[in-house]
């Protein structure tokens, strides 16, 4: 707090210019009297000056203020006014006010000097002087004393021509209270702050005009990079795919030619089997001509034929031993012969044994038919073709007549399982009613059990409610009562007495008393090296303080909106505010990693997934031509077949035709060899028959008529065998055709079967595979699409914090750099000294301080042991009364224990009728319950009994059918045992062998005729050797040319194998066109694929020179600096909106508070100073002179009973001096928080003795109430000797100073002592 310790005058007014006179303030009185003009009231101008540079009224701009030199007797004389003061600080400051008043003429003119404040640096204790312009030190001096220009002038140095200004105009009291309240300077300052506000809010529409076209423009340029971005990628997937066409264009170009060449092969083979054909034909011709030609064929080889010819006369010997060596050979082949014969005579007697055989085995597939046949007619086992069956038809039959006794057998067991689940369900009826008549008994029980237990209870209740009884009649009520309340009241005493001797409230205040005494003392100790510093630096400080704490809040403004999105960002941590940006940075980085990663990803996942489905079509495609190729050959297989057949059979029947074909050939093949080789047995059978006239199989010796039997026969045989032969060579040729025609189609059957079982089978499972391999893309594509999303949605809310984070991180930055500078000027300033004093007045007052100390603490520690003292009384008195209280809830818990053991026996009682009933009912309900369990029981066993009776019913049906079938399983046995024997391939391999044995008889006789004709055509070319010379001519030529026509054959059936490979012309023809239009469809696709690529990258050309534009460059980073300067502008605004609406409601509670401890001031003293009685009091009006403004009109209002009226033109003199020192006093109390210094001059002016009386007693009051503030200063100027020994006693002030003048007339001040 600040106050004022020395003056100095010198050349003011009356005052001396050549001598020093000082005057020093005492605290808390400063009494100044003296007579009029002495110059009393100059002291106070001087005080005025000194700390607010305001010149007194009326003196003529300073030139009546300074002595007047002509009455120093000078053209110039000089005042000074130095005064020291304590700031509010508590800091020592000298300040120095020089002026100048000199002589010119007839002219006085008045000088204000250089202004100058001495202090002491604290660090290096040397005096600082600091030079001021008048008005920096006007603003200074205020500052430093720790209140504002108009409180010093209007409030605590007030001249005694301006004392009345309360009661003056109600524009100067305005005037004055504004200043005051500083009510200009703040409404300036909202004024300021709105229209700021207004010039604002229009650059942020204009902002936002400029952010709209810059986010236009910003999409835009975002949907071209975008564009740019999508159509690269389509470029992308385009070139790709036209690569792709490129490869499928050269794989059907060489298919196509591959296809091509394939045709002119086959047109090339064509002609060759045309050519080649004609040649045959015309070769053939020839050779029939030269075989007709032909007078005998000669069977030698052409090298023979060759060597006759050569060699001629050679073969003649030749010829002989040829003859002599067919001789030979005839011999030979006649022995053989007769062994042949013998051989065929012992097959014949086998065969006819294993014939009777076969016979057998044939009746008994006539029953076994037959057994199936009425086995399917008694069983309806369905319609059967006519008999006789084959074995595969009969095993498929035997098959379904087994499984129609398995369908019987397991008929006769779902019978039985049904019987066997429907006597369960019978049975589960029957345990339900069992069951619910049990649980109806055992409900019944449990009610009697119940019922018991209940009663027992009613029992224990009532012993227990009768015991209750007992222990209520020994207990005394109203005795209990009493002293409870006795107790109660003695409490409630000590308590009282407790409270009224306010131990917490002394002790705190004691202990605070204590404490402040404690941090002087600490304070003091400090001090010894504490000086004052700059005023200057001092008020930097204060606004730097201001502003750091003004960032500050808006840094944990900011950290308090975005702190849940930065823990979610985090994952629940919140970083320091360093690293704050570094980590908000750090994850965007990580998650835009995270992100293109992920894009990328799900950019590679959806090309895979098109690349698989555009594989999925191929296969599709591939497979659609395999189904049709198999369709193809399956039709021309089919179509074959029925125009070999003349049926519509299937071609999966192909194998089972060729192979019948097949068998077919065979049988007539065999047939026909059997057939030629009886024939050739005819004639030897006669030979021998008339040779040795026997049989020539058994050897049975003939008569003449069984002989000429015997060879009729053999003749009638022999001529029909030969229409036979006919017949049966035609069956056997077109048998061998029409198998040669079926096999011919084995190799497009077998590329049908490897379609159908390879190709397509393997082409759907790579479709399955490709599917399920697209599925997964598909989910996995899913999958990272959706973490994508997710990754996005984190990714935007993370760069939404990147704004609001670096808002804060600049901040921290400056909070930082502002906390720096503050912390250099708190170390250059420190505001805890209280100024520069000698080591002895510290020591001194240290040793005083701590002598205080002492005694408060002896006080506190005997207001504790009072306190404790009445605490453990009132402890004690508070334990017996619990007990009392104790003693009484048990009483009354005994009372309540008796009503509830009452209700619970009302309870228990009504339980008890209830369970009775409960048990009633039961008891009626179990009678229908056992007559119900009785017939389901006796329901169960009738129809267990109907059920045994079907099942027996529909076993012996089956086992009349299993009978039925194990006889017709024998003789299925018997017949598989004939095949297992393999007797029919025995008779078979017999009868082979026979006609094998026949065959190489035939062969023998065969040979021997062709032995016996070499012979007889060697004996002939031996009797005619020119004819034969000739003849061999004729076999040469006639080989030759047959040779040449096989050779034709040859190539012409290779020729047409070839083609046969390779296929048909047709076919491969419109595989070309199929290739063709593939191709031109591939075609189309590229240039349609190459066109969209050209469209794209003209698109991706023109977007780039859009986005080369000017109005598109630095878009995002224009966008970011308008959006940033938007928004910082908006903040700004919004904190000044609030800044101005805190400022205005600050000021409304501000100046409502202070005028409300104003009124209450002046109201207290008024009543305790004026001994009138006609005002009760007075006060202080406040009125609005606006709504919405903050501007306010004073008056001064006197309270006379209900009555309110203006005191301005209706109060006397001393009316008007006593309200006005009032008014005074209540603002210095009010606003001089950090000032105690108030001076009054004449203040008894017009105040008769009683109300001057009253003054006086007020004053000191007032000087007792502060006699603990060390700086509180009143200063008194008077000339009212009987006012001044009022107030001038011993313990305000040792001394008082009487001003006079000495014979010079200049003012002198004297300090005197004062006596009691």
């Amino acid at each position: 707090m600040s106050t004022v310790d020395k003056m100095l005058i010198k050349g003011i007014r009356s005052f001396d210019p050549e001598n020093k006179l000082v005057i020093a303030f005492f605290k808390p009185l400063t009494l100044i009297v003296g007579p009029n003009g002495a110059g009393k009231t100059t002291i106070i101008e001087c005080l005025k000056l000194s700390c607010t540079g305001e010149l007194p009224p009326n003196v003529r701009s300073g030139q009546s203020f300074i002595h007047d030199p002509k009455v120093a007797g000078e053209t110039e004389t000089k005042g000074q006014i130095k005064l020291r003061f304590k700031t509010a600080a508590g800091k020592d400051v000298v300040c120095i006010r020089s002026f100048q008043l000199t002589q010119k003429g007839s002219k006085l003119e008045y000088k204000a000097l250089e202004s100058v404040l001495q202090t002491i640096n604290p660090h290096t204790g040397e005096k600082v002087c600091l030079s001021y312009r008048c008005a920096d030190m006007d603003r200074e001096i205020p500052a430093l004393m720790g209140v504002s220009k108009a409180i010093l002038e209007n409030v605590v140095f007030v001249h005694q021509d301006e004392s009345n200004w309360p009661l003056q105009e109600p524009a100067i009291l305005k005037r004055k209270f504004d200043d005051i309240f500083s009510a200009t300077r703040y409404t300036k300052a909202l004024d300021v702050l709105k229209k700021l506000h207004k010039d604002q809010g229009q650059e942020i529409k204009t902002y936002k005009l400029k952010l709209e076209n810059l986010q236009t423009l910003k999409d835009a340029a975002y949907k071209l990079r975008e564009s740019i971005g999508h159509d690269q990628e389509k470029t992308e997937f385009l070139k790709s795919q036209i690569q792709e066409l490129e490869g499928n264009i050269r794989n059907v170009d060489s298919q196509i030619h591959h296809t091509e060449a394939t045709i002119k092969e086959l047109r090339k083979i064509q002609e060759q089997v045309s050519t080649k054909t004609a040649e045959r034909s015309t070769l053939f011709k020839e050779q029939q001509k030269q075989y007709a030609a032909l007078s005998e064929e000669n069977e030698d080889t052409d090298e023979e034929l060759k060597e006759w010819k050569n060699k001629f006369e050679e073969r003649i010997a030749i010829l002989e031993s040829k003859i002599s060596k067919l001789d030979r050979e005839m011999t030979d082949t006649e022995t053989k012969s007769s062994f042949l014969k013998q051989t065929i005579s012992d097959y014949i007697w086998e065969n006819s044994k294993l014939q009777n055989e076969a016979e057998a085995h044939m009746s008994l597939r006539n029953e076994r038919d037959s057994t199936i046949q009425k086995l399917f007619t008694r069983h309806n086992l369905g319609s059967l073709p006519g008999a006789p069956f084959s074995d595969d038809v009969a095993l498929n039959f035997s098959n379904r007549i087994q499984k129609r006794l398995m369908d019987l057998e397991k008929d006769l067991q779902d019978k039985k399982k049904a019987n066997e689940l429907e006597l369960k369900t019978a049975w589960d009826c029957y345990m339900e009613a069992n069951d619910r008549w049990k649980n109806v008994e055992a409900q019944k029980q449990a009610k009697a059990e119940i019922k018991n237990g209940v009663l027992r209870r009613i029992e224990e209740k009532e012993h227990e409610h009768d015991s209750f009884e007992f222990q209520i009649s020994n207990v005394n009520f109203p005795h209990i009562d009493e002293r409870e309340k006795n107790m109660r009241i003695e409490v409630e005493r000590k308590t009282n007495q407790l409270a009224e001797r306010e131990f917490e409230s002394n002790i705190r205040q004691k202990q605070s008393e204590l404490y402040s005494l404690e941090q002087k003392i600490k304070a003091l100790n400090r001090e010894k090296d504490i000086m004052a510093g700059d005023s200057e630096d001092r008020v930097k400080l204060s606004l730097k303080k201001a502003e750091l704490e003004n960032h500050k809040k808006k840094h944990r403004k900011i950290l308090d909106e975005y702190k849940e999105r930065i823990r979610a960002v985090l994952k629940g941590r919140l970083p320091p505010d360093k690293d704050l940006k570094k980590e908000i940075t750090q994850a965007l980085r990580s998650l835009t990693m995270e992100y293109d990663d992920l894009n990328s990803k799900s950019r590679e996942a959806e090309k895979e997934v098109h690349m698989l489905q555009m594989r999925i079509e191929e296969v599709n495609n591939n497979l659609s031509k395999l189904h049709k190729d198999m369709d193809s050959r399956k039709r021309f297989i089919e179509s074959k077949l029925q125009s070999l057949d003349k049926q519509t059979p299937s071609i999966d029947f192909y194998i089972k035709v060729l192979e019948s074909a097949k068998e077919k050939r065979d049988v007539q093949k065999s047939k026909y060899n059997i057939a030629d080789g009886m024939r050739q047995m005819f004639d030897p059978f006669e030979r021998v028959a008339r040779a040795h006239h026997v049989c020539p199989c058994c050897e049975r010796p003939f008569s003449a008529e069984e002989e000429d039997d015997f060879v009729k026969k053999q003749r009638v045989k022999a001529a029909s065998s030969a229409e036979h032969m006919k017949v049966l060579a035609a069956e056997s040729s077109n048998a061998d055709s029409y198998f040669q025609q079926l096999d011919k189609l084995r190799t497009v059957y077998e590329d049908h079967v490897k379609i159908c079982k390879e190709n397509i089978p393997l082409a759907e499972k790579n479709l399955a595979d490709l599917t399920e391999d697209l599925e997964q893309k598909s989910q996995a594509l899913d999958d990272v699409l959706g973490v994508l999303a997710q990754i996005k949605a984190d990714k935007d809310s993370v760069e939404a914090l990147i704004q609001p984070i670096d808002m804060a991180d600049r901040l921290f930055q400056e909070i930082q750099t502002w906390q720096k500078q503050v912390d250099d000027l708190e170390y250059k300033l420190d505001f805890r000294g209280q100024g520069v004093k000698s080591m002895e007045e510290v020591q001194s007052e240290l040793t005083t301080l701590q002598s205080t100390k002492d005694t408060l603490h002896n006080h506190l520690e005997k207001l504790r042991d009072e306190q404790r003292y009445m605490e453990n009384d009132l402890s004690n008195i508070q334990i017996r009364w619990h007990s009392l209280r104790e003693e009484k809830v048990r009483a009354a818990n005994m009372l309540q224990d008796v009503k509830k053991a009452e209700e619970e026996l009302d309870r228990l009682a009504e339980e008890k009728s209830q369970l009775e009933l409960d048990e009633k009912h039961l008891a009626e309900a179990l009678s229908p319950l056992f007559k119900e369990k009785d017939k389901l029981l006796s329901d169960y066993n009738d129809l267990k009994v109907k059920l045994n009776r079907e099942f027996e019913e529909q076993s012996e049906l089956r086992r009349s059918y299993q009978q039925e079938v194990d006889s017709l399983t024998k003789v299925t046995y018997k017949i598989k045992e004939y095949y297992d024997l393999k007797k029919g391939e025995r008779l078979q391999e017999l009868r082979e062998k026979q006609s094998l044995s026949e065959s190489q008889l035939q062969s023998c006789e065969t040979r021997k005729q062709e032995i016996l004709g070499e012979l007889n055509k060697s004996k002939d070319l031996m009797r005619n050797q020119d004819q034969l010379k000739r003849n061999i001519e004729d076999n040469l030529n006639y080989r030759k040319t047959k040779a040449e026509v096989d050779e034709l054959t040859r190539e012409i059936e290779s020729l047409e194998e070839r083609k046969l490979k390779i296929g048909g012309v047709s076919t491969i023809e419109s595989e070309l066109v199929k290739l063709s239009q593939e191709r031109e469809r591939l075609l189309s696709e590229l240039n349609r694929c190459q066109g969209t690529m050209s469209v794209y990258q003209s698109n991706i050309s023109k977007h780039k020179i859009d986005l080369n534009q000017t109005q598109y460059k630095d878009i995002d980073k224009r966008y970011f600096d308008q959006l940033i300067q938007l928004k910082t502008t908006e903040m700004a605004n919004k904190d000044l909106d609030r800044y101005s609406k805190a400022l205005d409601k600050a000021l409304l509670r501000f100046h409502t508070m202070k005028m409300e401890e104003i009124n209450k001031i002046i109201r207290e003293l008024w009543q305790q100073t004026y001994r009138g009685q006609d005002i009760d009091y007075i006060s202080i009006q406040s009125d609005s002179e606006g709504s919405g403004t903050r501007s306010y009109s004073y008056r001064v209002v006197m309270q006379t009973g209900d009555a309110e009226l203006e005191m301005r033109g209706r109060c006397s003199a001393g009316q008007k001096v006593l309200a006005s020192l009032i008014i005074r006093l209540a603002l210095a109390e009010t606003f001089c928080l950090n000032c105690g210094i108030l001076a009054l001059d004449e203040p008894t002016t017009n105040l008769d003795a009683p109300n001057s009386e009253s003054l006086a007693a007020a004053l000191l009051r007032i000087m007792e109430d502060r006699k603990g503030q060390e700086n509180f200063q009143l200063i008194v100027i008077t000339h009212d000797e009987r006012f001044a020994q009022l107030i001038g006693q011993r313990q305000h002030a040792e001394k008082y100073y009487r001003v006079t003048k000495d014979d010079h007339q200049h003012s002198i001040i004297q300090a005197q002592e004062i006596f009691d």
